[in-house]
């Protein structure tokens, strides 16, 4: 054993590559890719470190190109999901009592190996499973999940280190525990970087965990696993559970021994996992943590002194970069009489220089949304925007899905501030806009806080500092993530904590300290030196 006040590293944020013409990173990502593109693997469970293959089978696909098959990954049942929860109690004991360094270390060298030989193929698997531009798929599957990796490292040492103070002759420490059972982990489709940070930020704090992996996301997803095993982590510490969320989360949250859950995805499911949770509560040994990141209707508003070129700009990156499929992605802006027109006319001239298709062309601005359901939902959406007296289509709105699952990046123009698709959540490249009177900037402050139940992430854009100061009041719990002259998305790990309130989650921030301690269970303990003799206390005497 070694004895030390240890450090870790200063965490850095992890430099976003270029992929420029002609360049080495870019020869070598595309040799990755064709490689990757050209052949079809088995993905299998991976329960206790073994890998079990159920022959239960999901197809995955490019969704830029459907028919071009991937992978084909093995779907657990809820024996399986059983088994991994077995798996993650029975490596508890020897993980958790690891020197906390010795974890640190497996996590930092996850973190390094990504940044170095593991980059491309991790990159790579991201671009052609989720149909992520290299741009989106570098600064996520590789940055983001590096930066997840040293900074988290960081937060844990801080959270150790975190002591009360103690009286003389008396010594106080915090013991920061892991969680007395295990953890559940359900990630999205849409961040590489997200799936592996809900995995790994509770397990680096000593605690075990049942991963189920979006079915959309498998193919990064496995690689991500396999990546952790490369590093040193032990078996059953993290468990990989692909298959139907409905099997696979009923039967992950059933158990007696769950301590909590770690999730990013829909409103509605999270609702029903908390539900489930608050209705089992008497089952459990403990009371479950819930840490969740739900939906969003995220919002730009654009002040009469803004100017038009920052907005069009933060409109036309923040709603279509990876096709809107960002918790975080602009779909409703606020735009005042004034600024329209011209507005209008610069974002139309940048969205016809935007490209979609193929990711592998990396002239590509877009990919493709990720399935054949999220096709449909949008599609209709864009038809119905189509037929309507209180909405009309300002730009894009054709859809093809004869090769892959295409949406055209599409504006929306809301005579009804109220308006469906100002309120409902649709996750794909579609902007609503509703022109406002300027005159009439804080009763559209008012209303832009009121129309959504989500909290996620707002801008506001303007020169004039009273209406920031304004936007900044009106909208206090309107976004978790609240951008001043920027677009809404982008949040990085140790600069800007990422999560939000109302129907958009728990806000417990990834990307910092206060993330880190939902997966700890402090243990106060006191010792005295010179313990009492004597039961009696000075005022018991008479005189």
């Amino acid at each position: 054993m070694t004895h030390g006040i240890f450090r870790t590293p200063p965490p850095i944020n992890e430099p976003v590559r270029a992929y420029a013409p002609k360049s080495a990173e870019r020869a070598s990502l595309k040799a990755e890719l064709a490689r990757m593109a050209s052949g079809e693997i088995e993905i299998p469970l991976v329960i206790g470190g073994r890998e079990i293959r159920t022959g239960d089978f999901e197809t995955i696909s490019m969704p830029h190109d459907h028919r071009r098959v991937l992978a084909r990954a093995h779907r657990a049942s809820s024996a399986h999901v059983q088994q991994a929860i077995d798996a993650a109690s029975a490596a508890k004991r020897e993980w958790e009592r690891m020197p906390w360094e010795e974890r640190a270390a497996i996590f930092l060298r996850v973190g390094e190996l990504l940044a170095g030989p593991w980059r491309d193929r991790i990159n790579a698997s991201t671009m052609l499973g989720q149909s992520k531009t290299v741009h989106q798929a570098e600064i996520d599957s590789a940055c983001e999940t590096i930066d997840f990796m040293r900074f988290n490292v960081h937060f844990m040492e801080r959270l150790y280190s975190e002591q009360p103070a103690s009286a003389p002759g008396v010594w106080n420490r915090l013991e920061h525990r892991p969680l007395d059972g295990y953890v559940f982990a359900i990630s999205p489709f849409n961040f590489t970087s997200i799936a592996a940070n809900l995995a790994s930020a509770p397990a680096m704090l000593g605690n075990t965990v049942v991963w189920k992996p979006a079915s959309t996301s498998i193919l990064s997803n496995w690689w991500m696993m396999k990546l952790y095993e490369a590093a040193g982590l032990p078996p059953g510490v993290i468990n990989f559970v692909p298959g139907q969320g409905a099997t696979v989360g009923a039967a992950g949250i059933a158990d007696r021994r769950l301590a909590g859950v770690h999730f990013t995805g829909s409103t509605g499911v999270f609702n029903g996992i908390w539900s489930t949770v608050g209705n089992n509560i008497a089952r459990y040994g403990q009371y479950p943590r819930l840490v969740g990141e739900t939906g969003g209707k995220d919002f730009v508003f654009v002040h009469a002194s803004a100017e038009v070129d920052v907005a069009a700009v933060a409109l036309v990156r923040g709603a279509f970069e990876y096709q809107g499929q960002k918790c975080s992605a602009a779909s409703r802006a606020y735009v005042p009489r004034s600024l329209w027109p011209k507005l209008k006319e610069r974002m139309g001239e940048l969205l016809a220089a935007v490209k979609t298709g193929d990711v592998c062309d990396f002239t590509n601005f877009m990919g493709a949304v990720i399935d054949q359901r999220s096709y449909a939902k949008l599609k209709s959406a864009i038809d119905a925007a189509r037929a309507s007296s209180g909405a009309k289509i300002v730009f894009g709105g054709t859809c093809d899905d004869s090769k892959g699952w295409f949406i055209e990046p599409t504006v929306i123009e809301a005579v009804d501030a109220r308006y469906d698709t100002m309120c409902t959540e649709l996750f794909g490249p579609v902007l609503t806009i509703h022109v406002y009177d300027d005159a009439k900037f804080a009763d559209t402050l008012e209303l832009c806080n009121t129309t959504s139940e989500y909290a996620l992430t707002g801008a506001i854009l303007a020169n004039d500092r009273a209406a920031v100061r304004a936007a900044v009041d009106a909208l206090r719990f309107s976004a978790g993530n609240f951008y001043i002259n920027d677009k809404p998305t982008g949040a990085i790990v140790g600069q800007q904590p990422f999560g939000g309130s109302r129907a958009s989650g728990t806000n417990d921030k990834a990307g910092s300290i206060l993330n880190l301690l939902r997966w700890v269970t402090p243990r106060t303990i006191k010792e005295t030196f010179v313990p009492p003799t004597d039961w009696r206390y000075p005022f018991l005497a008479e005189s």
